[in-house]
């Protein structure tokens, strides 16, 4: 089969087509036709190892899985003699950052990992962007226990992970302002945000308002900045480590102490969390925001657009 691999770190173009082999399917594995792929910051910061720790998951020196591609939508052309949860000719979506594969015509995974059916009617290239930034969005909005009568700020309302966690919020009930480019205002809002502020143009720091919960989805501010904004016992998560791992540590001090927090959740992943965001997409309330669409051998360009820091929502790769 056809695939976009790379045999080492580095910077966009060190991805390459390549002739490799089919993934042998076990008993308990779904074989996947991939239609769509997203290109996304999970896959950037693999191939990048821009982060060290990355390395002791993919491999130390070179990467051990050579197909990146974490987020998913095809068909199902084959399946394992135990599966029992999909037919071949199902159209199915998933998210997998243990296997990754789907930056290719064909990928394997477990029935029982993160992988379910499309929504009727929904397209491949909308189905695979369901997952990835969502998932992210979900797993620290539960760390938070957001509810429906409280007020979170959404730092970085635009990109993947910010845009899931907007809608997935007034889902709950939530109110939400959001902090955005000026240019994309009119997205977020659009996306459910009460409020929004152009960093651009304002600083978000000089407001009353106070927030049970403040998620910086793009990792740009600081707790130290943003823990007069809190309520007593507000919550700020960031999607990154911070300054000189600042926000691990500060996590492991604040188990210990009472009032407003510094969490840092550990990402997880459950097929329940998949039906979930498919169940929110079914009841009108979580849309993926899609920036781009790129062709298969369109890979490297893809990347490198990532990596400019601008991309609105999500990154799709058409595969076939």
């Amino acid at each position: 089969m056809k695939a976009q691999i790379y045999t080492q770190y580095g910077p966009p173009s060190v991805i390459r087509f390549a002739e490799i082999a089919k993934p042998n399917v076990g008993k308990s594995d779904v074989l996947i036709q991939v239609k769509a792929a997203t290109v996304n910051r999970t896959d950037s910061g693999f191939r990048s190892a821009e982060y060290f720790v990355s390395r002791f998951f993919s491999g130390l020196f070179r990467p051990n899985q050579p197909v990146l591609g974490c987020e998913f939508a095809g068909v199902v052309s084959e399946i394992g003699s135990e599966v029992s949860k999909f037919k071949v000719g199902d159209r199915v979506f998933g998210f997998d950052d243990e296997g990754f594969g789907a930056h290719a015509e064909f990928k394997v995974i477990d029935e029982n990992k993160g992988i379910t059916t499309i929504p009727e009617g929904l397209d491949f290239e909308t189905a695979a962007a369901l997952s990835e930034g969502s998932h992210y969005a979900l797993g620290n909005i539960r760390a938070a226990n957001v509810l429906a009568d409280q007020h979170v700020l959404v730092i970085g309302g635009t990109g993947a992970i910010g845009s899931a966690a907007i809608q997935l919020i007034k889902g709950i009930g939530a109110k939400v302002t959001a902090v955005c480019p000026g240019a994309h205002m009119n997205t977020v809002r659009n996306l459910g945000a009460d409020r929004v502020v152009n960093f651009q143009t304002e600083d978000f720091t000089q407001t009353e308002e106070r927030y049970e919960f403040i998620f910086d989805a793009v990792g740009k501010s600081r707790f130290s900045i943003c823990k007069p904004l809190l309520k007593e016992k507000g919550i700020y998560i960031s999607t990154e480590l911070g300054p000189r791992l600042e926000n691990i540590f500060l996590a492991i001090k604040h188990k210990f102490t009472s009032g407003k927090k510094l969490l840092f959740p550990i990402p997880t992943f459950s097929q329940e969390d998949l039906i979930f965001l498919k169940t929110q997409y079914e009841k009108g309330l979580f849309k993926p925001l899609i920036d781009r669409v790129y062709d298969f051998d369109q890979l490297v360009e893809a990347y490198t657009y990532v990596g400019t820091g601008q991309k609105i929502g999500n990154v799709i790769l058409r595969i076939s």
